[in-house]
C-alpha cells in the first residue's frame, strides 16, 4: 500500500452506512469479518475509512446476491489478505456451481419434455379399474431396465409404490409411474439417485408435472438473475482491485 490509511481517513462509519442504507453496527462487522480492509484508528479509537473502503464495501455488497453472503466475504477477506488468486478461485467455484445448476434445469426441461403423457388407462399387467396402476414386472418392461433397479429406486425413495394388502406384491400408481419415468430419462441423462431425489421431491411437492413446469420457469428467471448478479459483482470488484491498486 502506498499510503498511510490513517493520514487520508476521511470517513466515518456513518458515511459509509448511509449511502447503502446500512447501520454503523453493520460496517463494523462487515469489517471485523473482513470484508473490509482494517480502518486505521485515531488516538481516542474512532475509525477512520477511505475511499478504499467505500470501494470495498460497494464490492462486497455487489458480490453477495450473485455468490451469496458466505462466500462474498470470503472473497473479500482474500482479496483483503492479499490472495487475490483465492479470491479468483472462489468466484470460478460460483460459476462452476450455477453452470451445474443450469445443466440441472436444462435436464429436467428435457426429461419432462421427453415423457410420454401419464397413461389415463389401466397399465399392461394393471389392475383392472385403477387407471394408470401396474406391477414392477409390466412398468420395468415399459421403461426397459430391470425390476431391480426399480427396488433400487423404491430403497432411495424415488419411486413409493404401495403394497397390495393379499398378495404383497408392489402397486405402482399414476404417480408412482410418472415418478418413475422421470428418474429414468434422469438416470440416462447421467445424473446420481442422489442428484434425482430432490428433483422428485419437487414434483411432488408441486403436486405434479404441469405445475413444475411453471416452477421451472421461475428457476430459470433465478438462475438468469444470478448470472447478471454475479457479472456486476464482478464489475464492482474489479474497481475495488484498482482502487487498491492506486492506493
Amino acid at each position: 500500500m502506498g499510503r498511510n490509511l490513517q493520514s487520508t481517513g476521511q470517513l466515518r462509519p456513518v458515511d459509509l452506512a448511509r449511502e447503502h442504507g446500512l447501520s454503523t453496527q453493520a460496517i463494523r462487522n462487515y469489517e471485523e469479518a473482513g470484508a473490509l480492509p482494517a480502518a486505521a484508528r485515531s488516538a481516542s479509537g474512532h475509525r477512520g475509512y477511505t475511499s478504499l473502503h467505500a470501494a470495498a464495501l460497494r464490492a462486497f455488497l455487489a458480490l453477495m446476491p450473485g455468490h451469496g453472503h458466505r462466500t462474498a466475504t470470503a472473497i473479500m477477506r482474500a482479496v483483503n489478505e492479499g490472495t487475490a488468486e483465492e479470491a479468483f478461485r472462489l468466484i470460478d467455484e460460483s460459476h462452476a456451481l450455477l453452470l451445474d445448476d443450469r445443466r440441472t434445469l436444462r435436464a429436467v426441461e428435457n426429461a419432462l419434455r421427453d415423457l410420454e403423457p401419464a397413461a389415463t388407462a389401466t397399465e399392461p399387467g394393471g389392475t383392472p379399474g385403477a387407471p394408470g396402476v401396474t406391477f414392477i414386472g409390466p412398468l420395468a418392461e415399459r421403461l426397459g431396465i430391470r425390476p431391480a433397479t426399480l427396488r433400487a429406486w423404491e430403497r432411495a425413495g424415488l419411486v413409493r409404490p404401495r403394497r397390495d394388502p393379499l398378495t404383497g406384491y408392489r402397486v405402482y400408481d399414476a404417480a408412482d409411474v410418472r415418478d418413475a419415468r422421470l428418474v429414468h430419462q434422469l438416470r440416462r441423462g447421467g445424473y446420481l439417485l442422489e442428484q434425482i431425489a430432490p428433483l422428485i421431491a419437487q414434483v411432488r411437492a408441486a403436486g405434479g408435472l404441469a405445475p413444475l413446469e411453471a416452477a421451472l420457469g421461475d428457476w430459470r428467471d433465478r438462475l438468469s438473475a444470478r448470472g447478471r448478479a454475479m457479472l456486476a459483482g464482478a464489475a464492482a470488484l474489479e474497481a475495488y482491485l484498482r482502487e487498491r491498486e492506486r492506493a
